[in-house]
């Protein structure tokens, strides 16, 4: 390529040159993304639904030790996670399994891993949000009923509190996509490590970083409006008919955005 190429000659060489490396690179990092927010989310609601076990004076003494134990281990996992440096908890993790456990993940394995215990630290506190918002008389009339707090969870807790958490369970993948980038610290072949390769080179920079920007764009856009047609599919119809009664017609309400409109 020629020093005086214009601009967009050089955007066009470059991803001409190096577009397989940016789709590699691209394709680690929704695989890193996607598969640690799964398995984040597991771990928030599995922490969600512990610390939010019920603890009263029907609960036997070693069961509220165990419990009150658990809760402080969990808070400090929370804490540690939250309140550190993904690229810290990386080059802690990466480096720090040989020592204590004797053995070297592979970089992208150890990738998942780490974006897995970051998120679901963070969905740990999402989803107990989402336990908590619902009404506490759902919690009495289930346990009225004989349910136990298992029961009333996976039964009529938890899918009420999904549907309330998956905005912010949307907002994480998105923001996992882009925080991928701090992986490149243990050379995990991401995106943005791809791309730092591809500028060497050649040396320009700002055309190389430019494409970068605009594939995580395409991701993050592409998946935004994914997670939000999912959302609208879990809210149900907007229009749809409440049958007041079986035998006459004029008894049944239809329901448009909200308003209600007879017969």
């Amino acid at each position: 390529m020629s020093a005086d190429a214009s601009f967009f000659q050089w955007v066009a060489f470059i991803w001409q040159q190096n577009w397989p490396l940016f789709l590699r690179g691209a394709g680690n990092t929704l695989l890193i993304a996607l598969t640690g927010t799964i398995t984040g989310f597991v771990i928030g609601m599995i922490i969600g639904v512990i610390r939010t076990i019920p603890i009263d004076h029907k609960t036997g003494t070693i069961k509220k030790v165990i419990l009150k134990i658990v809760d402080v281990l969990l808070l400090c996992y929370i804490e540690v996670f939250r309140g550190t440096p993904m690229m810290v908890q990386a080059m802690v993790i990466f480096y720090g399994i040989p020592i204590i456990l004797g053995f070297r993940l592979d970089p992208i394995p150890a990738g998942i891993v780490i974006v897995s215990i970051n998120t679901g630290a963070y969905m740990a506190e999402i989803v107990r949000g989402g336990i908590l918002s619902i009404d506490k008389g759902q919690f009495e009339a289930a346990h009225a009923i004989g349910m136990t707090h298992a029961q009333t969870m996976s039964s009529i807790i938890l899918p009420q509190a999904v549907r309330n958490i998956l905005p912010a369970t949307s907002n994480e993948f998105v923001i996992n996509i882009k925080d991928t980038c701090v992986l490149s610290v243990i050379s995990i072949s991401e995106l943005f490590f791809n791309s730092k390769s591809a500028a060497g080179a050649n040396f320009r920079y700002f055309e190389t970083f430019l494409i970068t920007c605009i594939i995580y764009l395409i991701m993050t856009a592409t998946v935004t409006r994914i997670l939000r047609w999912l959302e609208q599919k879990l809210d149900g119809p907007s229009v749809y008919t409440i049958h007041g009664s079986q035998t006459v017609p004029e008894a049944e309400i239809r329901i448009v955005d909200g308003g209600k409109l007879h017969g």
